[in-house]
């Protein structure tokens, strides 16, 4: 099955140099990083989802340690910067969504907002302030809210990352459920340094597509 035309938004796990937006943070490269065996964008999870897909990737989003929400590490504010929201919004204001038809988005954070242990916050559905989004539940759930305004007709996936907080992980499959949009949560990923091996790139691959 083709998924047609692809976004991907995500963070560490989905980097490639060279392969994301100028200036954005990346984790996976040919020669960078002696703790992981990844070495060509062919091992990547979505390069390989997209290869056997037969689909057409338009643009992967991907900002290295990036957080959903407004807060970062060590509390700085990512609302202007890497933030998965100010980037989806950037991307808005650009007029990417004029120029570009979108069939399938894959949604791959919160790993982040875990690792960085940001302030949890109240399950939020309406109504938000900007201080709503520095915290994870109201961050997302506004995420997922203009993520699938923009693109109703869109198939949304999201992407559960395994050794989450139970709060996160819980967050994550309530929004999901909350706006009818379909998650992928991994039961095993190969990791080294808490990121995917080459194996663990095929264990997120053979799981989206079982799950496709």
């Amino acid at each position: 099955m083709s998924l047609k035309n692809v976004l991907i938004l995500g963070d560490s796990y989905s980097t490639f140099k060279g392969y994301i937006p100028e200036g954005y943070a990346f984790y996976y490269s040919e020669n960078e990083r002696p703790e992981t065996d990844v070495r060509k964008v062919s091992e990547t999870w979505w390069y390989q989802v997209i290869e056997e897909t037969g689909s057409n990737l338009v643009l992967n989003n991907s900002w290295s340690g990036s957080t959903i929400g407004y807060t970062g590490y060590n509390n700085v504010d990512c609302s202007e910067s890497s933030s998965f929201i100010y980037r989806f919004k950037k991307l808005c204001d650009d007029g990417f969504f004029e120029k570009n038809e979108i069939n399938t988005v894959f949604v791959f954070g919160g790993t982040n907002d875990n690792w960085a242990d940001v302030p949890f916050g109240e399950e939020k559905y309406a109504d938000w302030k900007k201080e709503d989004l520095y915290n994870v539940f109201p961050a997302f759930s506004y995420f997922l809210k203009i993520l699938k305004e923009k693109l109703p007709d869109a198939k949304i996936y999201v992407l559960i990352n395994t050794e989450l907080k139970h709060e996160v992980v819980n967050c994550l499959k309530s929004a999901c459920n909350h706006y009818s949009l379909q998650y992928i949560q991994f039961e095993n990923i190969t990791k080294n340094s808490g990121h995917p091996t080459i194996q663990g790139m095929i264990d997120i691959k053979n799981k989206v597509l079982e799950e496709l």
